[in-house]
Order: structure tokens, then sequence, then C-alpha cells
């Protein structure tokens, strides 16, 4: 009987948790997520060695003493790999910031003056979505010049388009609503309309895209490192000790775990989107109650 009352007890609480965030991967997104970002904090604890003391044996394979061998220098690659979340996180997660800022930005006075406005800063997105966004990053990154900082701020100009598009697409929306039209009515200010009854509108939708948008960005910026225009050695960053696992093909290990690294991480936060998608789409909230017993 007690054990009755304590999942009736129970039952309440599980509800208060969003369906989409008890599927199984949105749980594997988070807890691989969580996981990169202790590691990221924790980083300097983590690593057993130096990622860049060239201290043991060259090319050694897996073992106890280093779990993901050593490479072509002799520099511990686990510790590489530890290291190398403290470049390719926090770097992502500011361009996407920096992008999203840009995009809402632009989208946000394109949707709700519309006119010659709304059609100058269309064309300039549709400019920047006529190149394939890689090949745009690299033509950039190669003009700024080699390194982490111009790489960066080569993804921005390529990321930023995106949100530029979906904001202004949710506030023509959002801007013809009766509260928006009410407060024109009364004088409010164009931009206080703007910031404080349009965009809390649209800030979940671009919450999610910023998500999805993190694994693209932890891609590119591996990507361009990969093709040695961000980081440069003796940095640890994961595309760049991919590029040096890919001179070394019989040494798999140098290659095979920064790759998984980028693949974990991307794959996170790409379950993590999808569900935040799922949280805000009330078609699917509305499904998943009739769903709930």
């Amino acid at each position: 009987m007690s054990s009755l009352a304590y999942a009736l007890r129970a039952r309440p609480r599980a509800s208060w948790i969003p369906a989409a965030w008890r599927q199984p991967l949105a749980i594997v997104g988070i807890v691989i997520a969580a996981a990169w970002i202790v590691i990221a904090i924790f980083a300097p604890l983590i690593a057993p060695d130096d990622p860049l003391a060239q201290t043991f044996t060259p090319a050694a394979g897996p073992s106890w003493h280093h779990l993901f061998g050593t490479d072509e220098l002799g520099r511990d690659v686990f510790s590489r790999v530890i290291s190398g979340s403290r470049v390719s996180l926090p770097i992502a997660v500011t361009l996407v910031a920096l992008a999203a800022t840009i995009g809402s930005i632009v989208g946000a006075v394109a949707g709700y003056f519309r006119g010659v406005v709304d059609g100058i800063l269309m064309r300039s997105t549709d400019l920047v979505f006529a190149f394939p966004p890689i090949i745009l990053a690299m033509v950039v990154a190669a003009v700024l010049g080699r390194g982490l900082f111009n790489a960066a701020l080569a993804i921005v100009v390529v990321a930023w388009p995106s949100y530029a598009r979906v904001v202004r697409g949710l506030v023509l929306s959002v801007g013809d609503s009766e509260y928006v039209q009410s407060a024109r009515l009364l004088g409010a200010s164009s931009r206080r309309t703007l910031v404080r009854d349009v965009l809390p509108n649209v800030a979940g939708p671009v919450f999610v895209l910023a998500t999805l948008d993190l694994a693209n960005a932890i891609l590119l910026l591996s990507g361009l490192s990969f093709l040695g225009l961000g980081a440069q050695p003796p940095k640890a960053e994961w595309g760049s000790m991919v590029a040096e696992g890919t001179q070394y093909f019989q040494w798999w290990w140098i290659g095979t775990f920064p790759g998984l690294a980028i693949f974990t991480v991307v794959l996170a936060f790409n379950f993590l989107g999808d569900s935040l998608r799922d949280v805000f789409d009330p078609r699917t909230a509305r499904r998943d109650a009739e769903v709930e017993p």
C-alpha cells in the first residue's frame, strides 16, 4: 500500500518535465553535452599530461598509460582531446551567440519596418545564401588570415543569415497580431514595440536554431582547422588533430579519437535541438499531452 501511495505521489511530478525531454534521444543528448561541458571546464584537472609535452614514445598505441595513444611527436592524444574541448566548445558558443544576435537584429528590423528596409536587408541575406557555407567560410578565413579568431569571424559571416530569415518570418506573423497593432495605436514607439512585444515571441525558435547551429559551428570550425585555416600548431584542436591523423593512417588512433570527439558533440547538440523544437512546437506538445496517461 505504501508503494502504491508513493507511485501516486510521484506520478504528477513526472508531468512537470515535458515529454520531449523524457525521450531517449533527448536524455542521451543532455548527458553527452553535459559531460563535454564538464570536461571543458575542468580540462586541466582531467588531462593526465601536458597536451603540448613531447616527452613520450612517438606513435605509441593506446594503453593503460596512454588511453588514446601518443601522436607522431610523442604527445598524449587523450590529453590533447581533453584540451581541445576548451577550444571548440567555447568558440562555438561565442560565435553562435554573435551570429544569432546579428541575424536576429537584421531580421527583426526587416520584418518590422518592411518596405525598402526589408528589401535591402533581405537582398544582403540572399547574397550570403548564394554561396555554399564551407566555401564562403574558407574564402573569408583565407582573406583574413589563418588563426582561430579569423576562422570564428568567418563562421559568423556564414551563420547570421539563417537567423535573419527565421526572425523576419516570425516578426511578420507576430507584427500583424492584435496586441502589436494595439500597442502601435496607443502610441508606443517602434523600438519599444519591437523589443517589448515582438522579440519575446520569437525567442523560442531562435533558441532552437542556435542549439542546432552549435553542431554546425563545431563542424565548420573543425573543417577550417582541418584545412589549415583555423587552429595552428601546436595548439590542440580537434580539426587540426584529425588533419594530423590523415598523414599517418598506419597510426589510426591519432585521428580517430579527435574525430569521435567531434562526432559525439555534434550528435549531442543535434539531439538537444530536436528536443527543444518539440518543446516549443505547440502541435507536438498537444500530441504528447493526448498520449500522456
